[in-house]
């Protein structure tokens, strides 16, 4: 399907972005990679698909993935708080998928500590009939779905998650005083010289 693509989260962002890797930023291994999905990269489900599912090779035990997913309009669709089955399975509720192109981003821990994020897209079509819930997932109590503007791990700013915008605002911070530092320095350099100017005259 030409509109659908597997997408993977570039190392580094242009332009002061690039302070990220300054951070601890990792590279994506594939021993976290991605085995199966529910729905599946480039598949098409029915709107009504009701839990979204994601079996990793390896995850660190005790960590729980990390699961946006943005409809066709960029607006972020709700999920319920992601539980993993058979320690590497995770599953989280959706209330609907909307129709069209959607974009599904998931952030991984691997045994060693690596994390991984990458993303995918499917189509999802009222017409259709909706994915069947994963085994591993059926036997779940899966949280409602919440909205990604009460979901605090998934906020966002001006388009970055969370973490993201807020190391960026920091780095931005930082240069902001580095700059108003050095021009205290000239200003307090070129002071005495007038001084000196006017005892002169």
């Amino acid at each position: 399907m030409r509109g659908l693509r597997f997408l993977r989260a570039p190392a580094a962002l242009s332009g002061c972005l690039g302070v990220l890797l300054l951070f601890g930023g990792t590279p994506a291994y594939a021993h976290t990679a991605l085995k199966t999905a529910t729905p599946a990269p480039g598949s098409t489900v029915g709107s009504a698909t009701s839990v979204i599912a994601l079996t990793f090779a390896q995850l660190k035990p005790g960590t729980i993935p990390k699961i946006r997913l943005v409809g066709p309009d960029g607006t972020a669709v709700p999920l319920g708080q992601p539980q993993v089955a058979d320690g590497s399975v995770a599953c989280a509720s959706v209330g609907s998928l909307p129709a069209g192109v959607d974009t599904l981003t998931y952030t991984v821990t691997a045994t060693d500590g690596d994390v991984q994020t990458n993303a995918f897209q499917f189509q999802a079509d009222e017409g259709t009939q909706a994915a069947a819930v994963p085994a591993a997932c059926a036997g779940l109590s899966l949280a409602a779905p919440v909205s990604g503007e009460d979901d605090g791990a998934d906020a966002r700013i001006l388009g970055l998650d969370r973490t993201t915008a807020l190391v960026v605002l920091a780095a931005a911070v930082a240069v902001a005083v580095g700059g108003g530092a050095v021009v205290m320095r000239r200003s307090r350099r070129t002071r005495p010289t007038g001084r000196r100017r006017r005892a002169a005259v």
